[in-house]
């Protein structure tokens, strides 16, 4: 695949909004067709990490939670953030850990994504987690989960029908039912 040089020329750029978990940016550019426009770029201050946890019989987990931007409740593969400059597969086995008490003594990186690259410029990592131990899991404050087990094909069926739509847990279960013939 061949690479292009940037069309875009940046002409001015502020910090519209910031916290501990994001900034927004406003910038004034010069778009590819050689008008002034605007942009809005969201930068995240973690990488996004996703596990799909697969037992030894076909079984996964889902975390469910109610999501405040979406207003509505989301079933999801054990998920969360990895800050800049850290391991993200470090942080894949403390999120999996924390949300569902699980633990595995095999990992598989299978996917680099990003999320919404038309507005966001995160990275998210995803990992297959195996030869899985139950412990106990471990909520954040701001976390009030269910945790969810039931066979793959099960979760990819909710995946077909809409029924789950977080970018992370829609790639991974997909690269995982893929890699498995499902």
């Amino acid at each position: 695949m061949e690479t292009t040089e940037n069309p875009w020329q940046t002409l001015n750029s502020s910090v519209k909004y910031e916290n501990p978990w994001l900034t927004i940016r406003h910038e004034e550019v010069i778009t590819p067709a050689g008008t002034p426009g605007i942009y809005g770029v969201v930068s995240f201050k973690n990488k996004a990490i996703g596990v799909v946890p697969i037992d030894s019989e076909g079984n996964t987990y889902l975390v469910g939670q109610y999501r405040y931007a979406l207003n509505e409740y989301s079933w999801e593969i054990p998920e969360g953030g990895c800050p800049i400059g850290t391991d993200p597969l470090d942080s894949a086995k403390r999120e999996l850990k924390e949300e569902t008490g699980l633990e595995a003594a095999k990992w598989t990186k299978i996917a680099r994504i990003h999320t919404s690259n038309s507005a966001t410029d995160e990275e998210g990592f995803l990992y297959i987690a195996e030869e899985l131990v139950q412990g106990e899991h471990e909520p954040e404050e701001t976390e009030d989960l269910r945790v969810w087990k039931l066979p793959l094909a099960e979760a990819v069926n909710m995946v077909m029908s809409s029924q789950i739509t977080d970018s992370l847990s829609v790639s991974g279960l997909l690269i995982v039912a893929r890699l498995r013939g499902i």
